[in-house]
């Protein structure tokens, strides 16, 4: 018999297990989510200008915001690849 004291000792570190995995991919979503919206965003074509009330210029806007957040989020694809090559002996 299990005690209630090791139940929830086991209950808890299951959450923190799945909440560990639910991060991982979360991460790992980050990188195509920005790269799909920046490539949604530069198709949609002059709405970006009006939003930046005429001051435009290839740094600034959406899609180089998109681009650099895809970037930055990276990590988690480079840490996965590592991993990968590094269990398969390469």
């Amino acid at each position: 018999m299990t005690s209630s004291v090791s139940a929830t000792a086991s209950a808890g570190r299951d959450g923190v297990v799945a909440a560990r995995h639910l991060a991982r991919w979360l991460a790992l979503a980050a990188t195509p989510t920005f790269a799909i919206m920046a490539v949604l965003t530069s198709m949609t074509g002059p709405a970006e200008m009006l939003c930046s009330a005429g001051q435009w210029s290839l740094l600034g806007g959406m899609v180089p915001m998109y681009l650099l957040m895809s970037a930055f989020h990276s990590a988690a694809w480079l840490r996965l690849i590592s991993e990968r090559r590094r269990g398969s002996g390469g």
